[in-house]
């Protein structure tokens, strides 16, 4: 019996991945809805918000409910061959993944409670179906954050970036094959090492298998897309749910969608290993028949990327590299800062290498068609990053400070007169800020910010300084009726930090982030703003992780990420003065791991059979999987054949125990 609990308590204690699931937990002190809110407690737009998206609307020359005379209306509905108006997609035991009917309310002019650029953008971006881009081309779009495309070859399909979830693949493909030749597969092509562009890749063999397909990656992708959610994984998920309003509801107060798209899917998801690697530009493939020129674009949206150019077709793709969207420099879910420099100039490579480009289709939105305008928007695209690079760097070298710079930047007339390259999802501001991070990272330089006190007893003295609860509350109210939402913030932030239980405290906060959400462009700035408001009047989300959501993912993970993670969930102040080695030995893959606590680290490695070690566990990857996954418990494991323990079983517990178990549920907006 011990020997099964300690097994079952070191698998389970060691990974799980960033596929939080939702779950409104009540608060202690519940805000009492007021006048004009609706069901989920969300305010009415007061006359400032309502002021303010008027005032956008006019700036740039909005018509209300007419958006289908506008050029992009007509491109992003060009070639539609199908639309399945009713789509909704479950996972195998019925909870949902994909709700399309629920963003139907995105119709006519835009509400007041949206900014209207905003509105417009997701209005274009609701426009799902398949799409025909080319005679050989085909694309999904609407099924998920990102597109599939398909690629007709001599004897089959060439997808490209499966979409996030098997579900939402395996309804596009299924759809695909309702208007298209269903032939087989013949190779997969993953732009690059984000989950919306590989995640779903199970779904497109529920009706044929796999084989002899060829898979076509970056350099570097497999250690790029299960190296960042193995590390960072539970961190980046929390802070998603905020960046992709995933508790919010679908209406005119909630998620509208995220800028880039209408939102990620949350099913299962898998990965499989490229048997081609894009290592170098250009590089050039004969694909069933198809010619290929490969663009290698690593460190540019992601850490891994290529971009691609058919030219009997004179089409492109652009991957992520350009969209029709400002793009993150800076991910609000959290992740390395990007290069803006080699961004820019990837893009300007892609110019001169497809320079006869006719046809420009991308990993999300809608394609572009004509030469000269597929040169402009590079163009925009090459010189917005660069702008934002360059001129924050003039600045920070004069002394100005991240937000200090924020503040005053903006982009040019030249670049900022039509919509390609809006904050519908990055931001000028905090993309500034990342090119700041980038160089000089958080330290401003001013001794003040070097060791300042944490939030909750900065919190109280400043509430304490400032007159106390009631009177900041007075005086936040003077500022929220003035519609200084800013303010009223950063002011009731400190109130909230230094009395939680408050409700009159974290009512106002959530009615000022209601505004702010209200009004902000980034589909991003948005969910966050109302995904605060909606955890202050209703709890946080605690249901946790679904972990086994990531079982085809896992099963791909090299086996020394597993243990990467582990050395990071070590409670430091617990292991001081612990000396211990376990080696881990995977009975089916040959594979063997050796772990040494010592000087309160945990350092890994792959072991050799000879190498010895204070205890041995010996399990099979499936039994090891499945008990990360919490298939199978004790009862499963204590009669297994497939797991053993050489040496002490209770020094083995009182090793697994010094690792802490992530909080998948952890507060934002309240301490």
């Amino acid at each position: 019996m011990n020997r099964a609990r300690s097994a079952s308590g070191l698998i389970t204690a060691m990974l799980s991945t960033a596929m939080l699931g939702t779950m409104l937990a009540g608060c202690d002190n519940p805000i009492p809805s007021e006048a004009g809110a609706d069901a989920m407690g969300f305010s009415a737009p007061t006359a400032y918000t309502i002021e303010h998206n008027r005032a956008v609307a006019k700036a740039l020359n909005l018509t209300d409910g007419q958006l289908q005379d506008h050029a992009d209306w007509k491109e992003a509905e060009k070639g539609l061959i199908a639309r399945d108006d009713s789509l909704l997609v479950k996972t195998e035991n019925g909870t949902e993944v994909w709700n399309y009917p629920s963003y139907h309310f995105l119709q006519g002019g835009a509400p007041d409670s949206v900014n209207p650029s905003l509105w417009r953008q997701a209005q274009l971006n609701n426009l799902a179906g398949l799409y025909r881009v080319a005679e050989g081309i085909y694309q999904l779009r609407g099924y998920d954050l990102a597109n599939l495309t398909l690629i007709e070859g001599r004897s089959g399909w060439i997808v490209v970036d499966p979409l996030t979830a098997r579900e939402t693949a395996a309804a596009a493909i299924e759809f695909a094959w309702q208007h298209l030749p269903k032939k087989p597969l013949v190779a997969i092509i993953f732009t690059h090492s984000h989950v919306d562009h590989f995640g779903g890749v199970d779904g497109l063999f529920d009706q044929m298998e796999p084989e002899g397909l060829r898979v076509i990656a970056p350099s570097g992708f497999m250690e790029e897309a299960t190296s960042e959610n193995i590390i960072a994984g539970m961190a980046m998920g929390r802070r998603a749910e905020y960046m992709f309003g995933k508790s919010l509801p679908r209406n005119a107060r909630g998620h509208v969608g995220t800028g880039l798209g209408i939102a990620p899917a949350f099913g299962s998801v898998s990965i499989l290993e490229p048997t081609e690697i894009i290592d170098s530009t250009p590089q050039n493939k004969i694909i069933d028949g198809v010619e290929f020129v490969f663009q290698n674009a690593p460190g540019s949206e992601a850490p891994a990327e290529l971009t691609f150019y058919l030219p009997s077709l004179k089409a492109v793709c652009g991957a992520e590299v350009v969209s029709r969207t400002l793009h993150n420099l800076y991910t609000l879910r959290g992740a390395k800062v990007r290069d803006a420099l080699k961004w820019s100039a990837y893009i300007d490579e892609m110019i001169t290498l497809y320079d006869d480009a006719e046809i420009f289709f991308g990993t999300h939105h809608w394609p572009i068609w004509g030469n000269q305008a597929i040169v402009n928007t590079m163009k925009i695209h090459r010189d917005t990053y660069r702008y934002i690079h360059d001129q924050t760097v003039r600045l920070f070298n004069s002394g100005f400070t991240a937000q200090e710079i924020a503040e005053q930047i903006e982009l040019p007339e030249s670049l900022r007169g039509g919509f390609t390259n809006r904050d519908y999802y990055g931001t000028v501001r905090h993309n500034a800020k990342a090119v700041y991070q980038y160089y000089l990272g958080w330290y401003d330089a001013n001794p003040a910010n070097l060791n300042p006190l944490p939030p909750e007893e900065s919190a109280a003295r400043y509430v304490e300084m400032m007159g106390g609860e009631a009177a900041v509350l007075e005086k936040a109210q003077q500022y929220f009726n003035r519609g200084e939402y800013r303010w009223v913030a950063q002011v009731l932030n400190h109130v909230v930090f230094a009395h939680p239980n408050n409700p009159s405290a974290k009512a106002l906060l959530a009615k000022t982030y209601d505004q702010l959400g209200y009004q902000a462009e980034s589909g991003p700035w948005r969910d966050a703003y109302l995904s605060a408001a909606l955890e202050l009047r209703h709890g946080p989300s605690k249901q946790g992780v679904q972990i086994q959501l990531a079982k085809g993912l896992l099963q791909k993970t090299p086996v020394l990420e597993f243990f990467k993670s582990m050395a990071m969930r070590l409670n430091g102040p617990k292991a001081q003065g612990q000396d211990m080695s376990v080696k881990v030995v995977f009975s089916d893959t040959g594979e063997t791991v050796l772990l040494r606590l010592e000087n309160a680290v945990l350092h890994y490695k792959l072991a050799k059979e000879e190498d010895t070690a204070d205890v041995t566990l010996r399990v099979s990857h499936r039994l090891f999987l499945s008990m990360v996954l919490k298939e199978v418990g004790i009862k499963d494991t204590l009669f297994s054949d497939q797991l053993s323990v050489e040496g002490s079983v209770l020094d083995l517990v009182q090793f697994f125990l010094l690792f802490d178990e992530p909080n998948a549920g952890f507060n934002i907006v309240t301490p």
